[in-house]
């Protein structure tokens, strides 16, 4: 956990960048500060890894004051992401991911199997993307290097300075999607600056919203969407997320609770019989512990009788946690086509699902309904 106490930052010329500023960086977590141009964002990002030395305060990391850590092997222990990537031209695509777990000497094997694992998790094979050089990667590639050249080295914190903005909005959109996706797996506390509000919303666990080197607001996408604090807030936003939030029900009143689901304990037939009687054509199947685990089609249990339900689970379809807001749903649903998804509990317990007909004729119905006021 990254604690800010007090936190002021005040320049030679006297002016004061950061006042009194009181922050927790949630651990294992997206945590996203945005705010105007000159707001204090990139400054409170840049102390994390002392690019920049606050003035007064304390930053406290796992209870360890920033300011007796060698600052050389704090930011070997950080990932770091800017905007411009900063990947060596001359060096193969391997090199550079590899280049801090080569300053902490990590022997060649090590390295290997990590930039190998590394580029399968942002779907780039790497008998293809391994020899290569940056000029030969679109921005989109090259700027998937950057981010999994910041995991290399196995970091608890990454700090993101504006990664995606430089970037064409299909590229941008699809980053965005791959770093929602890869925070599932690796879990790490992420402190990300951007100014653009849908990039946050779509993508924060955490969002603080800075104007003139403090603190305006802090708090969930959907806490800022409902109780935004003051019009400076109510303006960042802007009136029409502010509306189309307001417009939408709660999501738990979209969760099934009652959907049938198996365990991976039982046979084939079973999840058929269920099925059928049940009269649907996807079911979750949990562990012995009630935890997801994936998800199996009707379709393909008829077809491959023969195999076990471990073989004939879709492990692709991603949960989502109870509390996430209806458009970051709206959003996971229309990257695939399954009819449901998969809701979960902070310990990845089952809780229910969504249907994709069922959320989107209500939602269909409500927009309507808008509509016809206007």
């Amino acid at each position: 956990m990254i604690q800010l106490k007090k936190i002021s930052k005040v320049y030679d010329d006297g002016f004061q960048a950061l006042k009194d500023i009181d922050l927790v960086f949630e651990e294992g977590k997206i945590n996203v500060l945005i705010g105007p141009s000159g707001c204090g964002k990139t400054t409170t990002m840049k102390l994390l890894n002392r690019l920049t030395e606050y003035t007064d305060g304390q930053i406290l990391i796992d209870g360890e004051n920033l300011k007796q850590m060698n600052p050389i092997e704090l930011r070997r222990q950080m990932g770091y992401v800017i905007q411009s990537i900063g990947l060596f031209p001359h060096m193969t695509i391997a090199d550079n991911v590899g280049t801090v777990p080569k300053l902490l000497k990590w022997d060649k094997q090590r390295i290997r199997q990590r930039v190998d694992e590394l580029l399968k998790m942002v779907n780039l094979e790497p008998n293809t993307f391994r020899n290569r050089y940056p000029g030969e990667l679109s921005g989109g590639q090259q700027q998937r290097i950057g981010v999994i050249r910041a995991l290399a080295a196995e970091p608890s914190t990454i700090l993101m300075d504006e990664p995606f903005s430089a970037l064409d909005p299909i590229s941008r959109e699809q980053l965005q999607d791959e770093l929602v996706r890869l925070q599932k797996e690796i879990n790490k506390t992420i402190v990300f600056v951007t100014h653009d509000m849908d990039e946050a919303l779509k993508i924060a666990d955490q969002i603080i919203l800075m104007k003139d080197g403090q603190v305006v607001q802090k708090g969930s996408p959907s806490e800022l969407l409902a109780n935004p604090a003051n019009n400076f807030v109510k303006e960042f936003i802007g009136t029409e997320r502010l509306e189309n939030a307001k417009s939408l029900p709660p999501f738990h009143e979209f969760i099934q609770l009652d959907y049938p689901s198996m365990s991976s304990q039982h046979t084939v037939d079973d999840v058929i019989e269920i099925m059928i009687s049940s009269n649907v054509s996807e079911i979750p199947i949990v562990d012995s512990d009630g935890k997801y685990e994936g998800i199996v089609s009707l379709y393909n249990v008829l077809a491959n009788k023969q195999d076990n339900l471990k073989e004939l689970m879709d492990t692709r379809i991603k949960p989502v946690l109870d509390n996430t807001d209806v458009n970051t749903v709206m959003k996971e649903m229309n990257k695939n086509q399954n009819s449901i998804l998969p809701i979960i509990s902070e310990t990845h317990n089952l809780i229910g699902i969504v249907d994709r007909s069922r959320l989107f004729q209500a939602l269909h119905q409500i927009y309507e309904s808008k509509s016809g006021e206007a």
